[in-house]
């Protein structure tokens, strides 16, 4: 089985206000918007991550595969895993692209 890991090299942070905003519309129906809630630093320059990008990131401790990280974010997101499949793909190799992600 392989985990996916961030690089250790990458400072980043949550931005907990962000975060409770996008909650809380995401809770009152509302469309929260690409509003950055995962701040990276990647080489000096800053990267937002959505919501959802911000959640796989954090879920990319080591401790999960891809397939486990799907079935969390589609109990969080009460979506089948077929709706997520495709885009948590994309989103996980683009980063593991960037070498931001790796396979452990």
């Amino acid at each position: 089985m392989s985990y996916l890991i961030r690089d250790p090299k990458i400072i980043w942070r949550v931005e907990k206000k962000r975060e409770n905003e996008v909650i809380q519309a995401l809770e009152s129906g509302e469309e929260p918007g690409d509003h950055g809630t995962v701040i990276l630093v990647v080489a000096g320059t800053m990267h937002q991550l959505n919501y959802v990008g911000g959640s796989i990131w954090q879920l990319c401790d080591g401790s999960r595969d891809k397939d486990a990280i799907i079935a969390h974010l589609a109990a969080e997101f009460e979506v089948t895993i077929d709706e997520l499949v495709s885009d948590v793909q994309d989103f996980i190799d683009d980063l593991i692209e960037r070498g931001w992600l790796s396979y452990e």
